[in-house]
């Protein structure tokens, strides 16, 4: 498996993929270089960098405040909304998911796994037509329902979200022949905040 192999195979590396889809899906925010390069997980020389060739080429643009670089998406391109739909359907989740599994209660943790999980991870394969997530903790199933629905909306594709109980994922080890399956298959953590 290639870690940098992108998503989208159009763009030239993950890293672009991601910072394009932090700045496209989040249109109304601004970003310093910094807080972009922690949020797609990169150094902030790559970021720099990757965001210098996107501001060259007219798909982002950049503002100063203060000593702070900020980055954010140019939305008023013939090329924005395509852009964006594409950066929805391919390195979306991430972001949405993320976005909307922030702050409920009874999320301890929560993963896409599946075959967007494995095209994350770099297995070749179409793009997938739904997006699994498991969540640890006893969220309230009805909201998280409604997230998996409004998901649905935005990123285009089924959403299924599984719970499962902190120690059941936390046993080891485990007996539960659907938690062996996704402990052998790519997993990709979203990174919640409580």
């Amino acid at each position: 498996m290639k870690r940098n192999q992108p998503l989208l195979p159009l763009l030239r590396s993950r890293v672009q993929g991601e910072l394009l889809a932090l700045l496209y899906l989040h249109p109304e925010r601004d970003y310093s270089i910094t807080e972009a390069a922690k949020l797609v997980h990169a150094s902030t020389q790559t970021v720099h960098t990757e965001a210098a060739r996107l501001i060259e080429t007219g798909f982002i643009a950049d503002s100063r405040r203060g000593n702070i670089h900020l980055i954010r998406a140019v939305t008023d391109s013939p090329i924005s909304r395509p852009l964006t739909d594409l950066l929805m359907v391919t390195y979306g989740p991430l972001p949405i998911l993320t976005d909307l599994l922030s702050g409920v209660d009874g999320v301890e943790k929560a993963f896409i796994f599946g075959s967007w999980a494995a095209r994350y991870k770099g297995e070749i394969g179409p793009v997938p037509n739904d997006v699994d997530v498991l969540v640890v903790g006893d969220a309230d199933r009805n909201l998280l329902w409604d997230i998996a629905e409004d998901a649905r909306h935005r990123l285009g594709r089924d959403v299924d979200i599984r719970v499962i109980p902190a120690a059941s994922w936390a046993a080891s080890p485990t007996t539960d022949p659907f938690l062996k399956h996704v402990h052998t298959r790519p997993l990709v953590e979203l990174k919640v905040t409580a």
